[in-house]
């Protein structure tokens, strides 16, 4: 994971400053808390949070690996994306790739999530089914290296990623702004 200390993060309160304290009171199961109801769902079921994408680049990409030389994951691997290209076909599902690509240090095959509605139904579908693979979960924002360490979440083992892309593409983004600025 990224070093935390390398980002700014706004207060988790901004825009419920000056609200009254929430109430102590315990719900029916005694553990947890009532909360005051104001009527109105958040804006988060609807669209994902700024920074994240809510365009045709989907909100969250979903990388599941599989170990490219055992057999039995491969052939799980497979079946899995056949499953959820049939149930869930209004995602975005890549092909199957049987070596490490871009970042990713081993096969696997990648899925677009494209709303709140869809990551709600998906995820929690592919924590029971992902078997003996792991699949790494990320927004997608304008910081791709940091959309695939500090903003990501894992199931399963956590895979060390190949870094060094991200930081080339900033360095190439960095030389063609600069020539710009000389032209």
């Amino acid at each position: 994971m990224a070093d935390p200390s390398l980002y700014t993060y706004p207060s988790p309160l901004e825009g419920y400053e000056g609200l009254q304290p929430l109430p102590d009171e315990k719900a029916e199961d005694g553990k947890s808390f009532v909360n005051p109801q104001t009527g109105v769902l958040s804006k988060a079921y609807e669209r994902f949070v700024e920074p994240i994408s809510n365009d045709q680049r989907g909100g969250f990409d979903v990388h599941i690996y599989y170990f490219q030389g055992n057999p039995e994951q491969a052939r799980f691997a497979k079946a899995l994306w056949e499953r959820i290209r049939r149930e869930f076909p209004e995602l975005r599902i890549y092909r199957v790739w049987d070596e490490p690509v871009g970042p990713h240090p081993m096969a696997m095959f990648e899925v677009n999530i494209f709303t709140p509605v869809q990551f709600g139904a998906f995820i929690p579908w592919l924590v029971i089914n992902r078997g003996p693979l792991s699949a790494l979960v990320h927004p997608n924002t304008d910081d791709e290296e940091r959309d695939h360490t500090q903003r990501a979440t894992w199931m399963g083992e956590k895979l060390p990623l190949d870094l060094s892309l991200f930081k080339k593409m900033k360095e190439k983004a960095a030389a063609a702004e600069t020539a710009e600025v000389v032209t």
